[in-house]
């Protein structure tokens, strides 16, 4: 087929009298107030701690989910749990190794309303280079230009290569970890 001027200039007008494909509004996180968290058991007694450095680049709107997009960095050497032997132990190649992998990340573009401010974001995880898609579930809260999120969801420890060597085995630490994450956020 051949593309013609009249075909062009048809082409030009379809496309100028479709609708754009507006992209999901822009919101900014309230890092003193949002929260990533994680739980596991060691010695059959729950251990809570938290990434200190994350942030995440969101574009979300409840309407237009097609169109929301969520993606995160987190810092793995932040990794905090209160007991400063552990915490130590954390960066090594045992654990995180964030000498040679610094950073996990969360990508999300495919989003499902669940009904009643319950949302599910499918999308990838990236720990120690291992990626692997997961579903987070969630809730969220919109009043005005402020809103909150609120998910979890557990992941295999071992399926991302974290607890290697005595560690592989869950008799010490638990086999799977809650990951938590609570995000207040202001639209652009």
């Amino acid at each position: 087929m051949r593309f013609t001027p009249i075909a062009a200039l048809a082409l030009g007008t379809s496309l100028l009298s479709a609708p754009a494909m507006a992209a999901a509004p822009a919101w900014n996180v309230n890092k003193a107030n949002s929260h990533l968290g994680f739980g596991v058991s060691v010695s059959n007694q729950g251990v809570h701690g938290e990434f200190r450095r994350w942030d995440a680049q969101i574009n979300f709107d409840p309407k237009a989910l097609g169109q929301s997009r969520v993606a995160a960095i987190i810092d793995m050497g932040s990794a905090v749990t209160g007991d400063a032997t552990r915490d130590q132990s954390l960066p090594t190649a045992d654990w995180f190794n964030t000498a040679t992998f610094p950073r996990a990340s969360f990508v999300a573009s495919n989003f499902k309303d669940l009904g009643g401010g319950r949302y599910q974001a499918l999308g990838e995880l990236t720990i120690r280079g291992v990626k692997h898609p997961v579903a987070l579930p969630f809730t969220l809260k919109i009043q005005g230009k402020n809103a909150q999120m609120q998910g979890s969801l557990t992941i295999g420890r071992s399926s991302f290569g974290v607890g290697q060597g005595q560690w592989r085995s869950s008799e010490m630490v638990g086999a799977n970890v809650q990951i938590t994450v609570t995000i207040n956020a202001t639209r652009r």
